[in-house]
């Protein structure tokens, strides 16, 4: 875990923050709190869109652990602990997974015990750093992972912060690039698709608060984040939508929250 990270601001909103407001949870301040209620006053749906977020990096990770086989994981934009975290999910389909938690949120920093705690097989770590700069997260992240052998990373809500499509594709260009065939990448973007003004107004509120700028993306433009690698059936689509539980199927809606996931071959 690294040193010398930014002292805590709580007189600015946060994106991990709002979220772990908006999931629930009581790490939140109340400058958070107000950000987060004035987007949920015109868009009640970000509630939902939170939940299945999280949803969805459990049916990513268990399909990466028991149909892909993959044992290593790299969650870049990690946010608060919660409920069904990376490790959780991977090390009780298989405990020898490893994974590395990525973020830049020293609330996030100071909570990171809670996502260390493992199984004896397996490993976790934290490294604190900014989705920017893959060449340092590479770097810290293979004290604890292999990156000789496949790694899946996820990128959960974190490239809407990276605006211009270039920088995006570039940054998940060179994650890749380090990586071995076997390898995978998961997303999940929000966009205006499905419900227009409601999101358009709730990024508007969100970017005003404070916050880093929010970005939305068209489905398009989410999909190609995934240039040259082999997007996985159902493709890009609204999470729910994504491989959901059996008691879910027939019943699965659609909602401004994209998500794919895709191999390195």
């Amino acid at each position: 875990m690294q040193q010398g990270v930014p002292e805590l601001d709580t007189s600015v909103s946060h994106s991990a923050r709002i979220w772990n407001y908006w999931l629930g949870g009581k790490d939140n301040y109340p400058v958070d709190r107000a950000a987060g209620k004035g987007i949920l006053e015109v868009f009640p749906e970000i509630a939902d869109i939170a939940r299945e977020t999280r949803a969805v990096l459990r049916r990513f990770i268990t399909h990466l652990a028991v149909e892909a086989g993959v044992r290593q994981f790299l969650d870049i934009g990690t946010g608060l602990p919660t409920q069904n975290n990376t490790h959780e999910v991977a090390q009780a389909l298989a405990p020898e997974s490893r994974i590395v938690y990525v973020d830049n949120d020293p609330l996030v920093l100071a909570h990171a015990r809670a996502l260390l705690v493992g199984t004896a097989e397996g490993a976790t770590d934290y490294v604190h750093a900014d989705v920017r700069d893959p060449e340092h997260i590479l770097d810290r992240a293979s004290a604890t992972l292999d990156l000789r052998e496949p790694v899946a990373v996820t990128m959960l809500g974190v490239l809407p912060f990276v605006g211009d499509d270039a920088e995006a594709q570039d940054i998940i260009a060179r994650l890749m690039a380090a990586l071995p065939s076997g390898s995978h990448l998961g997303i999940v973007h929000s966009t205006s698709a499905v419900t227009g003004e409601g999101m358009i107004e709730a990024v508007r509120r969100w970017n005003k608060a404070g916050s880093a700028v929010y970005n939305l993306r068209t489905p398009e433009r989410i999909t190609g984040l995934f240039a040259g690698l082999e997007i996985l059936d159902p493709g890009v689509v609204p999470c729910p939508r994504w491989r959901p539980d059996p008691a879910d199927i027939g019943t699965a809606r659609d909602m401004d929250e994209f998500c794919g996931l895709a191999r390195k071959s």
